[in-house]
């Protein structure tokens, strides 16, 4: 597991969000939560040390070799804006964005985790990734994701024209449960990744899990010292989480 060593200065924090599904589900919609998640941006630029943006950014993307799915200007040019302020941006790919390969990092210095990562900050130990395929259940995304993941299946739909991958997928990716409208409900003892994050806790402590994926703002006791932290999603909740060196709290943007 990759580790990242991030100490974060008084009167700094790091910012988490995840699920901002960009594009979904229609351009004009999107349009309207990527200026509202600009002025999120800008509201904390003040304080932030580190943004996580952690999956599932974009409801669709994929990388050509000379292609990226147009749009979502603002929402780069605020993240442009916030490298050069200093502001550390680091990206996690979800099961809407996982096709995500170099532009981001050449273009804007920004790095992309593909799999959970341990972020060690002021004597804290913090899990963080987007969630999906953790835990038991979900069988079939999880053989969807190898698919997705397998080089030669990545090559193969790079071979279609952008026209015909971009809108294909694209259409795909807006039946999802965002697009739709469905609601997620709390499984409780189902819930997979805070089954996963307990099982983790019996062999390695951590005292904060943060994911995305479940579309639910959740804040979990995991054992007597450690809890999870869902995201929750952009489309209708505008859920995010910050780390002061100590806590960390999960809020509401614009509530």
């Amino acid at each position: 597991m990759y580790t990242e060593h991030d100490d974060v200065p008084m009167g700094k924090k790091i910012y988490f969000a995840s699920d901002f599904h960009l594009g979904a589900p229609n351009k004009e919609q999107s349009l309207i939560r990527e200026k509202k998640i600009v002025r999120w941006l800008d509201s904390i630029m003040h304080d932030a040390y580190a943004i996580y943006l952690v999956g599932d950014i974009f409801d669709f993307w994929f990388e050509y070799r000379t292609v990226i799915p147009k749009g979502y200007v603002r929402f780069k040019a605020k993240l442009l804006e916030c490298l050069e302020k200093g502001i550390k941006v680091v990206f996690f790919t979800g099961n809407h964005d996982m096709w995500m390969f170099g532009y981001f990092t050449s273009e804007f210095g920004i790095p992309v985790h593909r799999d959970p990562i341990l972020l060690l900050s002021n004597d804290k130990r913090l899990l963080v990734g987007h969630g999906d395929g953790l835990g038991p259940g979900d069988r079939m995304y999880k053989v969807l994701k190898r698919i997705f993941r397998n080089r030669f299946c990545q090559w193969a739909f790079a071979r279609l024209h952008p026209n015909l991958g971009i809108g294909v997928a694209t259409a795909w990716s807006q039946q999802s449960r965002l697009s739709s409208g469905g609601e997620e409900t709390f499984k409780g003892d189902d819930e997979w990744i805070y089954t996963w994050c307990k099982e983790q806790e019996t062999t390695s402590h951590h005292d904060y899990y943060i994911f995305g994926h479940r579309h639910l703002p959740l804040d979990l006791e995991v054992s007597g010292h450690s809890r999870y932290i869902n995201l929750g999603e952009w489309v209708t909740q505008f859920t995010y989480a910050t780390f002061d060196g100590r806590d960390v709290s999960l809020l509401t943007f614009e509530e």
